[in-house]
């Protein structure tokens, strides 16, 4: 099975988890309106906030590539929700037609080769800002999911490692709505350190860490914040 079959799978579970089964319908099971686009520009818009923009503030700081890694992650959680409620909604096939169609983009390939990125902060966030305006103006999901890959691959964030980030955020993603993310009780900050930044160490304390093993840790962190 291909990584991004896995990733499409994965992501529909914890969409059906999450919100109910038919949320391709655009409501929860809890009838809260859901809207993946929205869900896409903002992540985007937190994406540029991890680069130094601001020519009036912090002008010598050096972009947060870690978040950046993550952002990247959570604006792929929302494209591939919109894709698979398309590709349901609009019955363009099933998912492993859709994971066909992403493997042939042509960007894909770049992605799986993609080594650290050459560009200059503002190059990058340029780029970031081409693919909100795909966002905005085309609602072709293939022509939207393209640009993310071409995105991801040229801000140096290669297939293996959004992969990687994925199952973790994926997990992070159950571990949060298991201890009270909807009703607001849920606390992400462990002793000074956001949750996103936990998963992380972990994954880069143990590379082949299996996904009910990264939640028992996950656990075992939260219980310790």
């Amino acid at each position: 099975m291909s990584q991004i079959l896995q990733m499409l799978e994965l992501q529909q579970q914890l969409n059906d988890a999450t919100n109910g089964e038919n949320w391709e319908d655009g409501i929860t099971k809890n009838g809260k309106k859901i809207d993946w686009r929205r869900c896409i520009y903002l992540e985007s818009a937190e994406l540029v906030e991890s680069y130094p923009w601001k020519h009036w503030k912090n002008i010598d700081a050096e972009p947060d590539y870690e978040n950046i890694k993550i952002e990247l992650v959570d604006i792929w959680h929302f494209i591939m929700s919109e894709a698979l409620r398309l590709y349901k909604v609009d019955a363009l096939g099933t998912i492993e037609q859709l994971a066909e169609n992403i493997i042939a983009m042509d960007s894909y390939k770049n992605l799986e080769e993609a080594q650290k990125s050459q560009l200059e902060s503002y190059e990058q966030i340029a780029l970031v800002e081409e693919m909100i305006k795909v966002l905005f103006c085309s609602n072709d999901i293939n022509q939207l999911t393209n640009s993310f890959l071409n995105v991801t691959s040229k801000l140096g964030l290669n297939l293996s490692t959004l992969y990687a980030l994925y199952i973790g955020k994926n997990i992070l993603n159950k571990f949060r709505q298991d201890n009270g993310y909807k009703d607001g009780s849920y606390i992400k900050i462990w002793d000074g350190k956001e949750d996103n930044v936990v998963m992380q160490s972990l994954l880069n304390k143990q590379k082949s860490i299996k996904p009910d093993e990264l939640y028992q840790e996950l656990k075992k962190a939260y219980l310790k914040r």
